[in-house]
């Protein structure tokens, strides 16, 4: 059974939401599970997975700017600033201290909501530390 998580970080990295989707699932429907729950930020920062031109739309819909680099399949390269996606590391770190915790990163849980809920108290104890 493999499952992906998606989250969404303060500039921190904190987390600040999470959803649960099969693994086979595409990072877009996650991103229209997360796109309402969007804080009022300045910036997005993603990875080439949430590389849409639905999603970067609905960002600037909302006054967001989309920090995303295209992917490779598409024939017009879309600009983002380079200097602002080398702070998705922060994403990474907060993806690895979560899998710090054994029962997250092994996924002992079958049900879906007994692993986010173990997600959902690790993530509780990285943001107040």
């Amino acid at each position: 059974m493999n499952t992906k998580l998606h989250a969404i970080c303060d500039s921190q990295g904190r987390p600040l939401n999470l959803l649960v989707t099969a693994g086979q699932v595409s990072d877009y429907i996650g991103t229209r599970a997360l796109c309402s729950s969007l804080p009022d930020v300045d910036w997005l920062l993603g990875d080439r997975g949430y590389d849409a031109d639905w999603f970067r739309k609905a960002l600037k819909d909302r006054g967001i700017r989309a920090c995303i680099p295209g992917r490779k399949q598409r024939s017009k390269p879309v600009k983002y600033d380079k200097r602002c996606y080398k702070r998705r590391n922060r994403i990474e770190i907060m993806f690895g201290a979560l899998e710090d915790w054994r029962h997250v990163a092994t996924r002992y849980d079958r049900c879906p909501k007994v692993f986010l809920s173990a997600v959902a108290l690790a993530a509780t104890v990285l943001f107040w530390l």
